[in-house]
C-alpha cells in the first residue's frame, strides 16, 4: 500500500491550488509549516468540508453529499464508504491526536497519526507510515500556531515545513460534515474494540445527517454526535462472524437515549468520561461474506431532531 500521507498530501495541494473557489484560506508560519482554514476565520463550504474528509481518510474513502429528510424536515445527508476501511478509518480518520501546547488545544485527526503510530489500532493493523510531508486535521476554535507544528512534526519525525494543518470549528459547515462523515469509523473501531480483526472488514459504508451549523462549541459537539449515535447508520461486510455484532450499535449503552447535550452537562464537558460504547453508529448492518446477515440498533429521528433545532 502506498503512503497514507503521500496519497493525504496529493489532496493537499488540491485544496491550495483551489483555495479561493473552496472558501478555505492557506498560509505559511514563521516555522514554514502550512495552515489550512476550512472553517475557523473562513467559512469554508460543502465542497471544502467533503475534501476534506477525504483528506482525512487519505483518499482511500468516498464521501457524498445528499438531501433527504429527518422526521419530515429537508436535510443533507453525508455518506461515505471505503474498501480499505481499517486503513483509511482507523489509521488516518480516526480523531485520535490530542494536540496540546501551551498555547493552543485540538484534536487531529488524518495520516500524521500513522507516522507515529503509537494507538493501539497501529498494532491491530501492522501498519506504519514513512513520509517526509504530512497532514493533520484539527478540531479547534482557533488557527494553530508555530508550537502546533513544532509537536506535529517532532513526533511524526518530518521538518516543519513539511507540515500542514488544516483547521475547522467543530461549529462549521466543515465540522458539522466531517463529523457527520465518520460513522463508517466509529462503526468499524467500535468492532476492532470488541475484538474483532479490523483487517477482517471488507469494507465499510456510513451514513448520518448533517447538523445545522451552530452558534457555539459545545453546541456543536453535542449536535454532532447525536447525529451519529441516534441519526447514524453503517454497513459492514465482512469475512468472519462473531458473537458480539449486536454490541456495536450505540443503543447498547445504557445512557443511551439521553442527548449529548445533557450527558456532557451531567458529566461537566468531561469527555473522557462518556461510555465508550455511545460512541457508534444508531443502526449497523453487518453482512458476512458468504454468511448471514445481521442488523442491530435503530435511529431516534425525533430525538435528532429536537438536537438540531429543528
Amino acid at each position: 500500500m502506498e503512503s497514507l500521507n503521500r496519497m493525504a498530501i496529493e489532496l493537499v495541494d488540491e485544496a491550495l491550488d483551489y483555495a479561493e473557489e473552496l472558501n478555505v484560506g492557506g498560509y505559511d508560519l514563521e516555522n514554514d509549516a502550512t495552515v489550512l482554514d476550512f472553517g475557523v476565520e473562513f467559512d469554508g463550504g460543502v465542497e471544502a468540508a467533503l475534501l476534506l474528509t477525504e483528506i482525512q481518510t487519505a483518499g482511500l474513502a468516498t464521501p457524498s453529499y445528499e438531501l433527504d429528510e429527518l422526521d419530515g424536515v429537508p436535510l443533507p445527508y453525508v455518506e461515505l464508504t471505503s474498501d480499505q476501511p481499517a486503513l483509511s478509518l482507523l489509521c488516518s480518520q480516526k480523531a485520535g491526536w490530542e494536540l496540546a501546547t501551551e498555547d493552543f488545544e485540538g484534536l487531529g485527526s488524518g495520516p500524521a497519526r500513522a507516522l507515529v503510530a503509537e494507538e493501539s489500532e497501529f498494532r491491530r493493523i501492522g501498519y506504519t507510515d514513512v513520509f517526509d510531508l504530512t497532514a493533520l486535521a484539527v478540531e479547534t476554535d482557533d488557527l494553530p500556531p508555530e508550537s502546533a507544528a513544532e509537536q506535529v512534526a517532532e513526533l511524526a519525525e518530518v521538518g516543519t515545513s513539511g507540515v500542514f494543518l488544516l483547521a475547522y470549528r467543530t461549529a462549521s459547515l466543515a465540522g458539522s460534515i466531517t463529523n457527520a462523515a465518520r460513522a463508517a469509523e466509529l462503526a468499524t473501531f467500535r468492532l476492532s474494540e470488541l475484538g474483532y480483526d479490523p483487517l477482517d472488514v471488507v469494507s465499510a459504508t456510513g451514513r448520518a445527517p448533517v447538523p445545522p451549523v451552530a452558534d457555539d462549541e459545545r453546541t456543536a459537539i453535542a449536535r454532532t454526535n447525536d447525529a451519529i449515535a441516534y441519526g447514524g447508520t453503517a454497513h459492514l461486510t465482512v469475512r468472519e462472524d462473531a458473537e458480539f455484532f449486536d454490541d456495536v450499535p450505540s443503543t447498547v449503552a445504557d445512557e443511551h437515549g439521553e442527548p449529548f447535550a445533557d450527558l456532557f452537562a451531567d458529566l461537566d464537558w468531561e469527555f473522557e468520561e462518556v461510555p465508550a460504547d455511545l460512541f457508534a453508529p444508531a443502526e449497523v448492518t453487518i453482512d458476512v461474506l458468504g454468511g448471514p446477515t445481521y442488523v442491530h440498533g435503530e435511529t431516534d429521528e425525533d430525538l435528532v431532531a429536537d438536537s438540531f433545532g429543528l
